[in-house]
């Protein structure tokens, strides 16, 4: 299924020549008037078509446990590591945090983003948010040309599952407007995919409904607010739910009463101070290593982290990326043998690392340990039985127990491909030992 992007670039001609008639405006928005009253209700003033609010938290400030300038001071120390979250574009200072309010929730053609919030630390450790709100759809041109002036100023943008949301809609926007839409281009570090890696709980689907409207990628473990409580140690009271905020700014639209939008400001400027925590923990952590790490979930997805990176920076972060798998093994709780899914996991990535460092004793006794392990994914158990079957036949020379391994392979192989692959290597074994045989006969 196509994007939005991709519709509105086959409406729009290369050449600048609409193909086809633009779909029309929104009706309850097409006609929405000048609001005067935003300035006293929401303490912004406005600045061409948009109206913008600025606010500030000093470094003194507390968001949960920690202060906002301990925040800023940590994630300067750690700044260097972004590229690692960038697939190796590089990144820098000043990193610009944002975070969109929409009229609705799942994307799709009509789609309006009504308010853009980007925060920043600024040199003394405060945090500045800066918010556009989009009162009169008559303005959004001037609206997203504001938006794109601030944004294109950052060393790298820092989202929340905005680069399959935020960026994509306000990219069709762009399109809709023919104006330049430099955010593909820019380093951009979305915290949703590697706070799954290192944070993300199992939740029944029974609460996971509790999770309304946090656009965390269908995801309610891992949404922003769960994040949230969870490692920020904020619990927010009397929040807008994030469900009830298109709902909200229509109610705006039709009465002109902008006073409740102030709890949909204070909800973004919140989800922006928290983005910034989470990016602070997460470079923070890759900065100090696997000895920094507050469980085996965190190590694995540190050692993750550095071996996909490694492959760009050619082999410098290897023995980080090693260093992390080992600790994630020791920081397991559950004994040796018995099933466990970080366990599983890391022994696979650290038998794998050290198979491309050639550490080959290290990687067999990683897939031994598998092999051995109750309850193993049949993939990755045909892969350590594999592994392990070369490792003796053409390392060690011990061609019984490479047998023994081929065999086991051939017996949980219900794929044809692997199933053939244990036939071909048990053939060969099979030689290999009659020739030997013979030879000691003789």
């Amino acid at each position: 299924m196509s994007s939005l992007a991709d519709r509105i670039r086959g409406i729009v001609a290369p050449g600048g020549v609409p193909t086809d008639p633009p779909l029309p405006a929104a009706p309850s928005l097409a006609a929405l008037p000048d609001r005067p009253g935003l300035a006293g209700a929401l303490g912004g003033c406005w600045r061409g078509g948009a109206f913008v609010v600025d606010r500030r938290w000093a470094p003194s400030a507390v968001h949960g446990r920690e202060r906002v300038g301990a925040l800023a001071e940590r994630l300067e120390r750690s700044a260097g590591e972004a590229p690692l979250f960038t697939g190796g574009a590089p990144a820098r200072p000043p990193f610009v945090f944002f975070d969109l309010e929409t009229t609705g929730l799942s994307g799709g053609a009509g789609t309006l983003a009504f308010l853009v919030g980007c925060g920043w630390f600024e040199g003394d450790g405060s945090f500045v948010t800066r918010q556009f709100l989009l009162a009169r759809h008559a303005d959004e041109r001037m609206f997203l040309e504001s938006v794109a002036a601030e944004l294109e100023r950052a060393g790298a943008l820092v989202s929340f599952n905005g680069k399959s949301f935020d960026a994509p809609l306000l990219e069709g926007r762009y399109l809709f407007h023919r104006i330049a839409w430099r955010g593909r281009e820019m380093p951009h570090v979305d915290v949703l995919h590697p706070a799954r890696r290192f944070w993300k709980t199992p939740v029944s689907g029974a609460r996971a409904l509790l999770v309304e409207g946090t656009r965390g990628g269908g995801d309610a473990s891992c949404s922003l607010q769960s994040l949230e409580r969870q490692l920020v140690g904020l619990r927010r009271r009397g929040d807008v739910p994030g469900i009830e905020i298109p709902a909200m700014y229509f109610r705006f639209v039709r009465s002109g009463d902008a006073a409740p939008l102030e709890a949909v400001l204070e909800h973004n400027r919140l989800d922006l101070l928290t983005l910034a925590a989470l990016t602070a923990r997460l470079m923070d952590l890759t900065r100090r290593g696997p000895d920094a790490a507050g469980d085996a979930r965190e190590a694995l997805a540190l050692g993750h982290v550095y071996a996909r990176a490694d492959r760009q920076a050619q082999g410098a972060l290897e023995e980080r990326a090693r260093t992390s798998f080992r600790r994630a093994i020791d920081r397991c709780r559950s004994p040796r043998g018995a099933y466990d899914p970080i366990r599983i996991e890391a022994l696979r990535a650290l038998a794998l690392a050290c198979r491309r460092a050639r550490m080959h004793d290290e990687a067999a006794a990683a897939w031994r340990e598998l092999v051995e392990m109750r309850g193993c994914p049949a993939p990755i158990l045909r892969a350590a039985a594999e592994a392990l079957a070369i490792h003796h036949e053409h390392r060690l020379r011990d061609l019984p127990v490479a047998k023994a391994f081929a065999l086991r392979n051939l017996e949980s192989g219900r794929d044809l491909g692997w199933a053939d692959a244990a036939r071909y290597r048990l053939a060969r074994l099979e030689r290999k030992l009659a020739t030997e045989n013979l030879k000691f006969d003789v």
